[in-house]
Formats: structure tokens, C-alpha cells, sequence
């Protein structure tokens, strides 16, 4: 198997290739800085330069170099929380607005992609929540009825329907969301910079912004090489922040998610196993997730990272629970396997914050990354441009508030995933 630890594995490989970009040089002027070059970042970019904006975006890598590239492609509606416990938490109006743009969410993405022609294999068959056992149908059963009573086209099927979807007889039922999907993440993030530089937006790449000072009414965000004055900064780095902006690191506990890819499918197990390419996720709280991509390969995933005795672990489980989920297929080669880097809050849902006058920030999506990414983008440019006030935004404008014991929560995240994936093995 391919080494791709620190890569992006099997979207790196079957991604077209990314727009020209050069890093920053010299000093530059702008409206709007945007700090990240992933889904939140290269969608504000987008729609601020279609809104007349002058915009750059600073990259510390490349386009999707953190977790737009590297996650799973799952494109869902809402966030992991139920429905009505996100109201609860949120209360009134933003319960509500967040609800109805996280619901829409994934429109918005497929909209996006076939506005701009994105070639990144986008599916709209749906997502599949998984139940495993009677306590995970239940689950199902109350986001089922609290989805529908919104009007959302979801429908939660019995184990037998559940089966002729998925391939497996392994659940007890699941969720079917027709608003979600599948794509390429890292096509997408790609076809996003393409999409903004061709809207006037300008993108550096291997630019790491190092430091942010007040100059006047302006802000001066500095590189290694280079420099950006703006009014305006948008810090879009979530769970790949660094020092620039401690507060932001310091709310969100890190939690990593691995994939493996299989050659394309053949045969008898291409016809049973996700024939209509729904993405799907299970209900344990160590999940397992599963997809095909465009050519039939299937991608298999769930929560650890690829390093130290993590690589072995968790490739030794991927092969038992691939059999046990799928016995007709028989044992599978992973081509490919590679890891990223989720941001998760306290109550698991995201956070707007101004870190100081005119800049502002969007992050914890909480592994819904892509969806959440691209409506927040869109939001934040709203907002800058004056066509969305802050009285009427989908969250409160908060503080960033520390996590306690942030670190030794993100280790026993690691290495207690390793221990339930070892207990799967053997047991």
C-alpha cells in the first residue's frame, strides 16, 4: 500500500489538477485577506469576488492541503447533533437560521459545482446513517421524526431496505437523507480556487502567514516573502490553525479520521455493495464509514490517525471489519490510506467569532466540514459586503473560550480509538 500518511491518498491521485498559484511576493492591496485555502476560505473568496471584492487568500500548502482534502466526501445536511437538541442549544433566532442553512447546505455545494462546471463526481443519491443494533434504530428513528416534521426528504428504511442499499445485512435500518451526497473533496476544494481566481480573486500558495498587525484602519498580514493590507481578514483555518491565532486552536479539541481505498470493485460485489453510491456512516460512536468512489473503489474509514502504531492498528481492523461487512466480497488490497484532522467544539456545533475588529472567523465543524465549509463561506462574504447584518447571521458572534485539558483529551481521542479498534480485531 502507498505511504500516504501525510498526503491526501487516493483524492490526490484521481483530482484534476489544481489552478496556477505562485507564492506571495512584494506587498499587495486588497479588500479582504483570506487566511486557509480549504472549503469556508475558497467559498468566501468565491462570492466576495463575485460580489466586486478585491480578495486574496493566503495558503500556508496547497489548495486542500488540510482537511478539504483529506476527509471522507460525505456532503450532509445539518450536524451531527439531532435537530432539536441543536434549537435547544442555540435557542431562539439562531437555532432556526442555523438549521435552515445547514439543511440547504448541500444544495448549495452541488449548486456551486454545477454552476462553475466542478469536476470533482458528485453523487446525489443521498447519505445512509447506519443503526447498529436496536439502540442506533431508535437513534435513527428520532432524527428521522424530527428531520421529516421540517419537511426534509429523509426517510429511515427497515433492515431488509437498509440491506439492498448498502450491500450488507450488518444494520438494523437507516437514515436515507436525499438532500446529502458524495464528491471528490479534493476536486472540489481545487474547483472552488478555480472558480474564485476566475471571479477576480487572487490565491497564493506556500504562503503561511506568520503575523497580523493593525496599520491605521487597515490590517498588514504578513508571509515569509510577502505582505497583504485589508480592511478586512477572514481567518478560515479550523483545525489546522496555528499559533497566528491561539484562540481559535485553543476551543477546539482535534480528532482524527483515517480512510483506506480499494481498487474498483468488480463483478458481483460492484453490483451489491452501494449500487447507487450513497455515502454512509454508522451509529457506534467509534464509527465506521464507507462510499465507492466514481471508478468503484471502495473507501473505507473511521477514527485514528496513520502514525506511530496507529498505521497498524487500524489497517489490521479495516481488513476484519471489511470481511465481516461484506463476506462475498472476500479480503481486499488498500491502495491507498491517509488521515486528517476534524475541529470539534463542547456542544459540537461551529462558532462565529471577531478576534478583533473586521476579522472574523468561522470554525468547529465537527466533521461536517464540506457542506457547513461552503454555506459559512458564503455567509462570511454576505457579511463583508454588506448584504447580510449581523443581527440576522445563523450564530452568535462569540468569544473563543479554551478547552480544558484540550491536549490530553486529543491523546486519549488516539489512542482510545486504537484500543476499540484492537478489542474489534480479536473479538
Amino acid at each position: 500500500m502507498r505511504s500516504d500518511a501525510d498526503g491526501q491518498g487516493l483524492w490526490a491521485e484521481t483530482a484534476p489538477p489544481a489552478p496556477e498559484t505562485s507564492a506571495l511576493s512584494g506587498a499587495i492591496v486588497a479588500d479582504v485577506t483570506i487566511v486557509g485555502g480549504g472549503f469556508t476560505g475558497l467559498s468566501a473568496a468565491l462570492h466576495l469576488a463575485s460580489g466586486g471584492a478585491k480578495v486574496a487568500v493566503l495558503e500556508a500548502a496547497e489548495i486542500g492541503h488540510g482537511g478539504s482534502g483529506r476527509n471522507v466526501g460525505l456532503v450532509n445536511a445539518g450536524m451531527w447533533v439531532e435537530p432539536d437538541i441543536l434549537l435547544r442549544t442555540l435557542g431562539e433566532p439562531y437555532g432556526e437560521r442555523l438549521l435552515d442553512l445547514l439543511g440547504n447546505a448541500p444544495a448549495t455545494v452541488f449548486d456551486l459545482i454545477e454552476r462553475h462546471g466542478i469536476a470533482c463526481e458528485p453523487e446525489r443519491a443521498g447519505t445512509l446513517h447506519c443503526a447498529v443494533g436496536a439502540t442506533g434504530l431508535r437513534e435513527l428513528a428520532k432524527r428521522a421524526e424530527q428531520w421529516a416534521a421540517r419537511g426534509a426528504p429523509v426517510r429511515l428504511l427497515n433492515a431488509s431496505e437498509a440491506a439492498a442499499k448498502l450491500g450488507t445485512e450488518a444494520y438494523a435500518g437507516a437514515l436515507l437523507d436525499l438532500r446529502a451526497g458524495t464528491i471528490q473533496p479534493l476536486a472540489y476544494a481545487r474547483g472552488l480556487a478555480r472558480a474564485a481566481i476566475d471571479a477576480g480573486a487572487r490565491v497564493f500558495t506556500r504562503s503561511r502567514a506568520v503575523a497580523v498587525t493593525q496599520e491605521g484602519s487597515q490590517w498588514r498580514v504578513a508571509t515569509e516573502r510577502g505582505s497583504i493590507r485589508a480592511q478586512w481578514v477572514i481567518a478560515a483555518t479550523n483545525a489546522y490553525t496555528t499559533a497566528l491565532w491561539p484562540e481559535l486552536r485553543g476551543e477546539l479539541v482535534l480528532l482524527p479520521y483515517f480512510n483506506f481505498s480499494t481498487d474498483p470493485l468488480d463483478g458481483e460485489a460492484a453490483r451489491e455493495i452501494l449500487p447507487e453510491r450513497q455515502g454512509a456512516w454508522d451509529t457506534n460512536k467509534v464509527l465506521t464509514s464507507f462510499r465507492r468512489d466514481r471508478q468503484g473503489r471502495l473507501i473505507f474509514g473511521s477514527v485514528g490517525a496513520l502514525r506511530g502504531t496507529g498505521r497498524a492498528v487500524h489497517e489490521m481492523w479495516a481488513h476484519r471489519t471489511v470481511k465481516k461487512l461484506f463476506p462475498r466480497l472476500g479480503g481486499v488490497t488498500f491502495r491507498h490510506g491517509w488521515y486528517g484532522m476534524i475541529g470539534t467544539t463542547a456542544d459540537s456545533l461551529p462558532r462565529f467569532h471577531r478576534l478583533a475588529p473586521r476579522i472574523i472567523a468561522v470554525s468547529g465543524y465537527n466533521g461536517r466540514g464540506i457542506a457547513p465549509g461552503t454555506a459559512f463561506g458564503q455567509v462570511l462574504a454576505r457579511y463583508i459586503l454588506g448584504t447580510l447584518a449581523e443581527n440576522d447571521l445563523p450564530l452568535p458572534v462569540t468569544p473563543a473560550e479554551s478547552r480544558t485539558a484540550r491536549q490530553v483529551r486529543e491523546a486519549g481521542i488516539e489512542w482510545g480509538a486504537q484500543a476499540v479498534h484492537i478489542i474489534q480485531t480479536i473479538v
